[in-house]
């Protein structure tokens, strides 16, 4: 049974909407002002205020003494998680920009958690017809590029344990053959690329390349998405060597 792809709602209030985004921010990243969470909105001040204040008042977020807001207890995380996706975030996003400038295609830049892929730092090109922000966002790894980079950069054994049968505790409800898994990132590790030709959501086409630390441990997926009526097999090579001159560039960084 294949996993359905995911589509946006389709009416979801703003309100819910900004306060799940601020919720993720504060699971990934750990801490978050007011002025910050109004800047990454796109809302005012006082808007930005009183979403905080009811992710506060729900224990989503606790406030201190500085007045920005921090990680509550329902979503807590490990400090040194968030520790290592706030420095990689801060590495990658004007690398990213700087992509997302030259290409005009959006970019993203996903990690590995268990079965997921969640898109930690996402850059939307400007054109009309492009494909959204997906920061935040979770998708079974094995459905998109960068968990399909981080995928490959594991063992067999490693990935029989972790689509060993049994509950998942995650978003993928239903795991992939592990054989035909095997197969797949295998050429994704000799190639060093992952296609998603609408393989999570219809009518978008990623391509990605795998982001390395300076001791060369792959640590994340860096992608190009775009819709599906501009790819073009064609178009793989010029935007992987994008891609990998973007990544060495932020590898260089961390």
């Amino acid at each position: 049974m294949s996993k359905p792809m995911k589509s946006p709602p389709v009416y979801a209030p703003a309100s819910v909407d900004h306060a799940l985004r601020l919720a993720q921010i504060l699971q990934m990243e750990g801490v978050i002002t007011v002025s910050a969470a109004a800047e990454r909105l796109g809302v005012a001040r006082s808007t930005a205020h009183r979403l905080l204040s009811a992710l506060a008042y729900r224990d989503f977020a606790l406030q201190d003494e500085d007045r920005s807001y921090r990680v509550g207890p329902i979503l807590e995380l490990a400090g040194q998680s968030r520790s290592n996706v706030g420095a990689l975030r801060a590495a990658a996003l004007e690398p990213m920009r700087a992509l997302v400038d030259r290409l005009n295609e959006t970019v993203n830049l996903s990690i590995r958690t268990g079965r997921n892929a969640r898109f930690i730092a996402s850059v939307e090109c400007s054109q009309a017809l492009r494909v959204g922000s997906r920061e935040g966002m979770v998708f079974p790894a094995h459905l998109v590029c960068g968990g399909l980079i981080t995928l490959a950069a594991l063992s067999y054994d490693e990935l029989e344990a972790l689509y060993a049968p049994g509950p998942t505790g995650g978003h993928d409800d239903h795991p992939p053959d592990l054989r035909a898994l095997c197969r797949e990132l295998r050429e994704v590790r000799d190639s060093g690329v992952a296609l998603n030709v609408e393989r999570s959501e219809r009518g978008v086409v990623a391509v990605g390349c795998r982001l390395t630390d300076r001791d060369d441990v792959v640590v994340a997926g860096l992608s190009i998405s775009m819709p599906s009526v501009r790819y073009s097999p064609t178009l793989v090579r010029p935007l992987l060597r994008s891609l990998r001159s973007t990544a060495d560039l932020i590898s260089r960084s961390l």
